[in-house]
């Protein structure tokens, strides 16, 4: 059986047992074995990367990231959704079946318009990471950038699930660019660190949530500014569970040896390659790519090519 018609029988029965008005999306439309796509402004999104190779090893990727414009934080929401149109109409373009935003700033700002905009499954960080952490304590603090602190993403996110959780919500503009210049050692990190997060020790936060996910690189430079007794929560944890949900629910898990991930980027490949390897553990082979202008109208979902708040 080719491959084309192995994927066209696997989903029309899958799609059989799925109620049609609950999607966007026609799961008959989406092939088992296209890749997922993963996007964020640089390397940060390599955190829910490597959590995807550990619980969904699976599953081939496209990641993309979008280097050229990064930070993303300092951006305007206006900005954000258009960048995050032009990223889904090309990942759309590139045959994925699901996409991943492994950046809060667009999850905050972005994700529920683009969700009505584009006929496939796009999964989000910030309702993940906010179930994880009221479980964890119910005096909460959430690092992010400006963007994602000024939407009070979280807040809300937070409050929806447990209303008596308090938040405490700080923009931390500094942190991305330092990450991107290789500079997690520098003294001056860890200064401005302490300065970030002094006002959640002073409020004894318990929980502390990641609010962008290059923030799990400067984990150790903030378990040695916070006591001991504060909990972690990394959404790229959580948000690989809530995309293997939703992957078994709709019926579109790969069954098939993964291809090699590909990595895609804005800006320059060889910067991305210098950075990665450090955590990726390989020099990866990027590809330099420039974006559509986004086309909001849905259509079908193309076949793979073969081979703060203080209250």
């Amino acid at each position: 059986m080719s491959s084309s018609n192995f994927c066209d029988s696997q989903l029309d029965q899958s799609a059989q047992s799925l109620p049609k008005k609950e999607l966007k999306y026609d799961p008959a439309k989406i092939c088992s074995t296209a890749p997922i796509g993963i996007f964020d402004s640089g390397v940060g999104g390599l955190t829910v990367l490597l959590q995807f190779y550990r619980g969904l090893p699976q599953e081939s990727v496209l990641y993309f990231a979008d280097t050229a414009r990064l930070p993303y934080g300092s951006r305007s929401p206006e900005e954000i959704l258009q960048f995050v149109r032009e990223i889904l109409t090309w990942m759309r373009s590139q045959g994925v079946k699901m996409v991943v935003m492994a950046c809060n700033t667009s999850s905050a700002l972005a994700l529920n318009k683009v969700r009505s905009e584009f006929n496939l499954p796009i999964v989000g960080l910030i309702l993940p990471a906010s179930r994880a952490a009221v479980v964890q304590g119910k005096r909460i603090g959430v690092i992010a950038t400006n963007a994602t602190a000024a939407s009070n993403a979280y807040l809300q996110a937070i409050s929806e699930v447990e209303p008596l959780a308090k938040v405490w919500q700080v923009g931390c503009p500094e942190f991305v660019p330092l990450i991107e210049q290789n500079r997690i050692a520098d003294p001056y990190t860890k200064k401005i660190a302490r300065q970030y997060l002094a006002p959640l020790v002073e409020e004894k936060i318990d929980t502390l949530i990641y609010g962008c996910t290059h923030y799990p690189y400067l984990a150790k430079v903030i378990k040695q500014i916070l006591p001991p007794s504060v909990k972690l929560v990394d959404p790229a944890e959580h948000v690989v569970k809530t995309a293997q949900q939703e992957l078994e629910l709709i019926g579109i898990k790969n069954n098939l040896p993964p291809l090699p991930t590909r990595f895609c980027v804005s800006g320059s490949p060889s910067k991305f390659v210098q950075l990665s390897r450090q955590w990726l553990g390989f020099d990866p082979k990027v590809e330099k790519v420039c974006l559509p202008l986004p086309s909001t109208t849905p259509v079908s979902t193309p076949r793979p090519l073969q081979r703060g708040f203080m209250p």
